[in-house]
């Protein structure tokens, strides 16, 4: 890369990479690494054969049979992802390979151990979470740049397609993550013509971040997601099927509990909420800032970088420019916009869903277990995260609405 003499083509690479934030990927991990090195092998086949183990109920005897090792060999920040990943993974299988009527109270020490070393490693908690479901498990298929998941679960296609449309929605919001940095600097510089275009851009991004969560329908099949696909995201936090948590053998003997994965660990909308001045209630926030312990350390310091930069609101408003306030009020009624159509999503793929699982759940012969499609009633009006997820939505849509400047 040719050296460039003015700071201002230098800024913005700079600042992104100090968050650990890819220029072309945003807060998606790049390039991710597939396989780790060989001594962890034991890991991989099981984590390569996850959907057909479950199927078959055989997971937790191949957990008990799988060999002790650990993290610590574990080099970089691609492997200890890729590591994380895999035993979050299998921890999710574990856990719900029998359902919500058949979860285990401990969490086996060959698992349990290295889990915790590579999450300390990470500053991530010892529970699958959007870091890995979608920011660390994608790859490249083929030369053309189709995209697949490296690690499954049960749901086959419904569950690639979930992945991979999220992933997009976080692709879609790299564009505004790089305005919120061009923003902040033209507000420094007092550069509002700049300014003004970093606001456009933003408002841009966000409206792709619809579209591309619009194409969920053309993937996601409601009734596999609902059935399969939801539990395996779920946590035992606020979970009623896990109302004592989980024992991390070898760890600690008292059971810890932890959120299940949620789109509420996405850095994407933290930022974007910090950057337009965005309050939510104080129950939505406690929620949220309790999500941030779910975002990998760099992605959650980028979020605490923007809550003290200076005002972009007050910036308007004292700037008296009709035109910043417009670019500024575009850019909260595309990020309400984008909520009441997640609202949207989460109805026709949980309540809908839920009301059709209910009326089937009577009838005869409904095997046991997730794989076979017995739906999960312990999150019925929760989010896989914890939270009441419709007055949870409708608040935080409603409190972006509110962050409008008006006339």
């Amino acid at each position: 890369m040719e050296a460039c003499d003015g700071t201002e083509e230098t800024l913005l690479p700079l600042a992104l990479t100090k968050f650990q934030l890819s220029e072309e990927y945003g807060f998606l991990l790049p390039d991710p690494l597939t396989e780790l090195p060989a001594p962890y092998g034991p890991w991989m086949e099981i984590a390569h054969d996850l959907p057909q183990l479950i199927a078959s109920h055989q997971l937790r005897s191949q957990v008990h049979q799988m060999p002790q090792l650990s993290a610590r060999h574990l080099q970089g920040r691609k492997e200890l992802h890729l590591a994380h990943l895999v035993l979050s993974f299998i921890t999710m299988g574990y856990l719900w390979q029998e359902g919500e009527e058949g979860t285990v109270k401990v969490l086996p020490q060959n698992l349990a151990v290295p889990f915790w070393e590579v999450s300390q490693a990470l500053g991530l908690p010892p529970i699958l979470s959007h870091a890995d479901f979608v920011l660390a498990n994608w790859r490249r298929k083929n030369p053309n740049g189709n995209l697949d998941t490296i690690i499954s679960l049960p749901g086959g296609e419904s569950l690639r397609g979930f992945i991979l449309i999220t992933l997009l929605v976080e692709k879609a919001a790299v564009p505004g993550i790089k305005a919120i940095i061009q923003a902040i600097h033209a507000i420094l510089q007092l550069n509002e013509e700049t300014l003004h275009k970093a606001l456009q851009e933003l408002a841009e991004a966000i409206g792709d971040m619809s579209k591309a969560l619009k194409r969920m329908h053309d993937y996601v099949d409601p009734a596999v997601f609902y059935a399969v696909i939801r539990i395996f995201l779920s946590g035992w936090r606020d979970n009623p099927a896990m109302p004592d948590g989980l024992i991390y053998e070898g760890v600690s003997d008292e059971p810890m509990a932890y959120s299940g994965g949620s789109a509420a660990q996405s850095t994407v909308l933290h930022a974007f909420d910090e950057f337009l001045g965005i309050r939510h209630s104080e129950e939505s926030t406690a929620f949220l800032h309790r999500m941030r312990n779910y975002m990998p350390l760099p992605h959650r310091a980028f979020v605490e970088e923007i809550h003290h930069a200076p005002s972009l609101k007050q910036h308007v408003l004292s700037s008296g420019d009709a035109r910043l306030c417009a670019a500024f009020n575009r850019c909260i009624s595309a990020l309400a916009d984008f909520r009441s159509y997640h609202i949207t999503i989460v109805t026709k793929y949980i309540t809908v869903a839920a009301a059709k699982a209910k009326a089937r759940r009577a009838e005869p012969g409904d095997r046991a277990g997730p794989s076979a499609g017995k739906p999960p009633s312990a999150l019925e009006a929760k989010g896989t995260g914890g939270s009441h997820i419709f007055s949870f939505l409708k608040s935080v849509r409603d409190t972006t609405k509110e962050g409008m400047i008006s006339a």
